[in-house]
C-alpha cells in the first residue's frame, strides 16, 4: 500500500508510454475505451503536466482525484485501526 504511490512517484512520466497495449476492447474492436490511457493520464497528473493528462484521457481529471482521496482515506483508517489495536493492547498489558 506504500509502496504503490512512491513508485508512481518516481517513474518518469513517460514510463508506460511504450508498449503493446493490454485493454481487451481495444485489442477486440482496435477503438479505444474510456479506460484507454487512463494510467498514462494519472502518470502525467502526478507531474503536473495537465495538457499531457488532458490528451491521454479527458476522465483523469475525475478518476485521479477520486482515487487520492479514497488510497488517502484508507490510509487514515489503517493509521486509526493501528492507534486503536497499539492502546488496547497496552490496556491490556497493564492488568
Amino acid at each position: 500500500m506504500i509502496f504503490l504511490p512512491i513508485l508512481l512517484i518516481i517513474f518518469p512520466k513517460t514510463f508506460f508510454d511504450n508498449g503493446p497495449t493490454i485493454c481487451i476492447y481495444t485489442l477486440l474492436t482496435g477503438m479505444n475505451c474510456y479506460g484507454c490511457g487512463m494510467t498514462r493520464a494519472c502518470m502525467r497528473l502526478i507531474d503536473l503536466d495537465f495538457a499531457g493528462a488532458w490528451e491521454f484521457n479527458k476522465l483523469s481529471f475525475i478518476v485521479f482525484p477520486t482515487l487520492v482521496f479514497y488510497y488517502a482515506r484508507y490510509f487514515i483508517y489503517l493509521m486509526r485501526n493501528a492507534k486503536a489495536q497499539l492502546s488496547t493492547k497496552k490496556d491490556t498489558s497493564i492488568s
